[in-house]
């Protein structure tokens, strides 16, 4: 089984007030010790043994680094790691770092797949997301890249946005179709401590949508994007075509192995999960000095494996593979669950079908929820 590599670039130009992830404003000479320090890192995990057949580029914003950072990273990890030739290349980029020499080098470099993060096609959201460019640049950045010859485009999308309306993200939704965006990623807006919007919510100045809203803008983008043609394959993941799904990111949906390299990069090998250290400093001084920078780890028992397989399976279309559950973890999802299963069936949330249990619409809305509710104690 090939495993995916994840690469987290930690740099960005500025920090939007929703970010969670792990991001810094660094000069230069950070970046090219970062680049650097990616290559010491891939030789400390090259003892894992892992096959790898996708490569992602994620962040932060992978676009800030020049062509020629890029490309360093690229070399570094396919000479000490086992990277295929036929391998997959995804690129996280924004709008701003777009032009005609910007695509001509990732083409050059093999990226098949760019995720490009418009976040929305309208200014004031834009403004309010503190995004750093404005629809027209999101728009003109687009036709770049359909121009460019890459294999699939993917856009990001936000909403949930205060006092976005249901016709305002129908709009949003319809010009991407329109613009002939290959993937859709529609993430519903989600505040967390810590953040610029985390402390305006302490505050009382801003709150998410309440849950009612919630339902109803999740259950009306797979509407309308099946309407224009998406195939909804994942909770929040749209394709025209299934060679347009994420090859790396239905490794984590399917249980497959995977390694990050980056600050806070998360792994799954076997029945480890590790994690690295968060802060880029912190990360740079243990690959400098020689050590894997891992921050925590654990190992999972069948039961732990079992749960999370059901949950990243029902935020799926194509569910749960019951057969591989029973092999893989010994845990016959049916006959622990059939009553609720049933429940489920009959209630229009779960379809169970040539051996597999998979989510409606509405289960996918509640996926969590019916992961919870099943039993995994192993079978006998």
């Amino acid at each position: 089984m090939s495993a995916g590599l994840y690469i987290h670039v930690p740099f960005c130009a500025s920090v939007c007030p929703y970010c969670d992830f792990a991001v810094t404003l660094a000069g230069e000479e950070r970046r090219q010790a970062y680049v650097a320090g990616i290559g010491r890192e891939a030789a400390l995990a090259a003892a894992d043994g892992l096959k790898f057949d996708t490569v992602y580029l994620g962040g932060g914003t992978p676009s800030a680094l020049a062509a020629d950072q890029l490309g360093e990273i690229l070399g570094a990890v396919r000479g000490r790691l086992q990277v295929g030739e036929d391998t997959w290349t995804f690129l996280e980029i924004n709008p701003e770092d777009v032009s005609a020499a910007s695509v001509s080098a990732w083409r050059e470099l093999e990226v098949r797949t760019v995720s490009l993060g418009v976040q929305s096609f309208d200014d004031a959201a834009l403004g309010f997301l503190g995004r750093r460019h404005t629809a027209d640049d999101a728009r003109r950045a687009l036709d770049r890249l359909r121009e460019g010859g890459f294999a699939t485009v993917s856009l990001d999308l936000i909403y949930g946005l205060p006092g976005q309306s249901a016709d305002g993200w129908c709009r949003q939704l319809e010009e991407a179709a329109a613009r002939s965006a290959d993937h859709l990623s529609c993430y519903q807006l989600t505040i967390h401590s810590g953040t610029v919007f985390g402390r305006r919510q302490a505050r009382g100045s801003l709150g998410e949508a309440v849950e009612p809203v919630q339902a109803e803008l999740f259950l009306l983008t797979h509407r309308v994007l099946a309407e224009l043609g998406y195939e909804g394959y994942e909770v929040s993941n749209f394709a025209t075509a299934p060679r347009h799904r994420s090859r790396h990111n239905l490794k984590y949906w399917s249980h497959e192995p995977y390694l990050g390299l980056g600050p806070s990069a998360h792994s799954f090998v076997g029945r480890r999960r590790f994690w690295n250290q968060r802060r880029l400093r912190a990360w740079q001084r243990a690959v400098d000095a020689g050590c894997r920078p891992l921050e925590g780890s654990e190992e999972l028992g069948d039961a732990e494996l079992a749960l999370e397989a059901i949950m990243l399976g029902l935020r799926t279309a194509d569910g749960v593979d019951l057969g591989s559950l029973r092999s893989r973890y010994g845990v016959d999802l049916v006959e622990l669950n059939r009553r609720a299963i049933e429940r489920f069936c009959d209630g229009g949330h779960l379809v169970l079908d040539s051996g597999r249990l998979r989510p409606t619409v509405s289960g996918m809305a509640i996926a969590d929820t019916l992961a919870r509710e099943l039993e995994v104690g192993a079978s006998g």
